[in-house]
C-alpha cells in the first residue's frame, strides 16, 4: 500500500508537460488495444489467399495469352452474286468493292466469272487468289462458257416442248421445266402468287427475289396471264392505315402519306397515286389492279 502511495506521490513530482506526455502515451495504448479486439483482420487474410492464388495461375493465363489459335473459319462455296455487306466484310472486302457488287445486282445483273467479279467489284488479285475457289456459280453457267446468248434461244428443256401456260394455274413442276428454276424458286413463286391472290401481270415475276433476267425472260416466253384472276381487291379510300400497310408493295410510312393525302383532298383516283409522296409509280399498272377507287 506504501509503495502504490510512492508511486502516485512520484506521478507528481513530473513536470506538467511530463505528465500530460504520460496520459497520451497510456491512451495510444489503449487505442491499439482497442484495434485488436474489434477490428476484423479476416477480409485482408481473404484478400491475401486471392492474390496468391492468382499469381499461381499466372503462368497458366500467360501461356494461354501467348498460344497461338489454330482455329480458321472454314468458307463454304457460295454464288458471289448474294455477297451481303456482312459476308463480304468477312471475305476481306472493302466497303467500296461490296457497294459495288451491290450497285451491279440493283441493275438486276449477275457476275457470271471470276474475271466478271473482279471487273465488277475492283477487288485486288490476292484476295480474289483467295476467294475464287469457293464461288459457286450455277450449272447452266458452267455449262454454257462459249454463248451465254444461245442459252436464251433454246426452246426445249430435256428434250421436253414446254406448253405456254397459264402462270396463276402452273404447278411448281411446270415451273422447274425452266431452266433456272429449282425448287426454292418454284416454291417461292408459288407462294407469291397466294399471297396476291393471283398474278395479274408477268411483269410482277421481276418481284420473285432469286430470278435473273434471263429466267424472267424464258418465263415469259413459255407462261402467260391467260384470264385476269378474281382477285379480292383493298378499296384504297375506305381502307385503315393498318390495313393499308400490310397491302402488297406498301408499308407504314407510305400507308400514312395515302391516308394523308385522302384526309387533305378527299377520295383517291388513280390519277392521283402519282402525287402520293413514296408511291411506286413505275409499278401503279399493276398495283391499281389489285384496289378499288
Amino acid at each position: 500500500m506504501e509503495q502504490k502511495t510512492n508511486i502516485v506521490k512520484s506521478f507528481f513530482l513530473f513536470t506538467k508537460s511530463q505528465r500530460a506526455g504520460i496520459i497520451v502515451l497510456f491512451g495510444i495504448i489503449g487505442l491499439l488495444q482497442a484495434l485488436y479486439f474489434f477490428v476484423d483482420y479476416n477480409s485482408v487474410s481473404k484478400g491475401e489467399i486471392g492474390k496468391s492464388k492468382w499469381l499461381a495461375n499466372q503462368s497458366l493465363i500467360d501461356s494461354l495469352k501467348n498460344k497461338k489459335a489454330t482455329y480458321t473459319a472454314k468458307i463454304y462455296p457460295f454464288n458471289p452474286n448474294f455477297i451481303t455487306d456482312f459476308k463480304g466484310y468477312k471475305l476481306g472486302m472493302s466497303v467500296a468493292e461490296i457497294d459495288r457488287l451491290l450497285a451491279y445486282r440493283k441493275l438486276n445483273k449477275y457476275v457470271n466469272s471470276t474475271e466478271e467479279f473482279q471487273k465488277v467489284t475492283h477487288v485486288s488479285d490476292s484476295l480474289l487468289q483467295i476467294i475464287s475457289p469457293y464461288f459457286k456459280f450455277p450449272d447452266w453457267v458452267k455449262n454454257n462458257n462459249s454463248n451465254f446468248k444461245s442459252f436464251q434461244n433454246k426452246s426445249l428443256i430435256n428434250n421436253e416442248v414446254i406448253k405456254i401456260l397459264d402462270i396463276n394455274q402452273a404447278t411448281k413442276e411446270d415451273l422447274m421445266k425452266i431452266y433456272g428454276i429449282g425448287n426454292g424458286i418454284s416454291e417461292r413463286i408459288i407462294k407469291q402468287k397466294e399471297a396476291y391472290g393471283g398474278f395479274v401481270s408477268m411483269e410482277q415475276m421481276e418481284e420473285i427475289w432469286g430470278l435473273s433476267p434471263e429466267v424472267i425472260q424464258k418465263l415469259k416466253s413459255h407462261f402467260k396471264i391467260s384470264i385476269i384472276p378474281n382477285v379480292k381487291k383493298l378499296n384504297i379510300n375506305n381502307a385503315s392505315v393498318k390495313e393499308l400497310t400490310y397491302f402488297h408493295n406498301f408499308g407504314y410510312p407510305l400507308a400514312k402519306e395515302i391516308v394523308t393525302y385522302r384526309t387533305m383532298k378527299g377520295d383517291i383516283v388513280i390519277e392521283d397515286l402519282t402525287k402520293i409522296k413514296g408511291f411506286p409509280v413505275d409499278r401503279i399498272k399493276i398495283i391499281a389492279l389489285y384496289l378499288d377507287f
